[in-house]
């Protein structure tokens, strides 16, 4: 199959698509058209499969719209050209320089966690620290791999009998996954998980409709450790400017103890945990 004609029979999916993200993002024809200097014109050929763009100009819409790179990839490909970003694995060779950063990154949080997730919340690398500490409170090595920070956080016979305010914590986690998705989408992979959180015991689904709660800069992470409530809070940290899907559906989350005693207690515990 020739590439024009390639274009041509894969036209129409690129339409649909793109009606998908401009409407997903609630922008017009008009709209679109203002933000990319496209006439409306030729965005509403586009769409209607009557005219298939350039792959800059394809490009740019996308870049208009915020679609993630991984999708960008699927828009090339149904416009009949060849995706212009690396789907290669996290930890493949063209990633060294950002692992290596990380590695650096997670080395320096110590003595707190720190750890590497991809999109879905799984657990890519952690600081020494990070095993550590969750190890003070569960069997973490009788856990089943891959290990995923929500199904750790939300499961009865994981972190959760331990965290001390844990329906304020569910419900911000609820609203972690919608404000910290690729793209702002929830794609049918997050919607399984979150279809999954759910079902564990006595979890709301209203709590998927978070609202604000108090006045804080910050809703702290309390464990019980004991007679001791160690609180914490968390940064996440992306990557910049990524140009290849896995840079950009990595995230690195930080733990801060939240106030001084918790600081103090913090390194007590560590000093006498093991390494699971």
């Amino acid at each position: 199959m020739t590439p024009s004609k390639l274009r041509t029979n894969m036209t129409p999916d690129l339409g649909v698509l793109l009606r998908h993200w401009r409407d997903l993002r609630g922008r017009s024809q008009l709209d679109l058209s203002l933000d990319t200097g496209i006439s409306q014109r030729q965005i509403s050929f586009v769409e209607s499969g009557r005219s298939v763009p350039g792959r800059q100009t394809l490009m740019t819409i996308a870049q208009a719209l915020d679609i993630p790179l991984r999708d960008r990839n699927t828009l090339l490909l149904a416009a009949g050209y060849a995706p212009m970003f690396s789907e290669s694995a996290w930890d493949s060779a063209e990633m060294t320089s950002v692992t290596n950063a990380l590695t650096r990154m997670l080395r320096q949080h110590e003595p707190f966690p720190a750890l590497v997730m991809d999109r879905y919340w799984n657990v890519l690398m952690t600081n020494e620290s990070a095993p550590r500490f969750f190890g003070c409170f569960i069997d973490m090595a009788a856990r089943r791999g891959p290990r995923n920070m929500l199904h750790l956080m939300f499961d009865p016979l994981g972190m959760r009998p331990y965290v001390a305010n844990w329906p304020d914590v569910a419900r911000s986690l609820f609203e972690r996954v919608y404000r910290e998705s690729i793209g702002r989408v929830i794609d049918e992979k997050t919607k399984d998980l979150l279809a999954e959180l759910l079902a564990y015991p006595d979890v709301k689904s209203e709590w998927k409709n978070p609202v604000a709660i108090g006045f804080m800069p910050v809703i702290p992470l309390g464990f019980v450790k004991g007679d001791r409530v160690l609180n914490y809070f968390s940064m996440v940290t992306t990557v910049g400017t990524p140009q290849t899907v896995a840079a950009q559906e990595l995230r690195i989350e930080c733990m801060f103890p939240a106030d001084e005693a918790t600081e103090t207690h913090h390194a007590e515990m560590m000093g006498t945990a093991h390494k699971p």
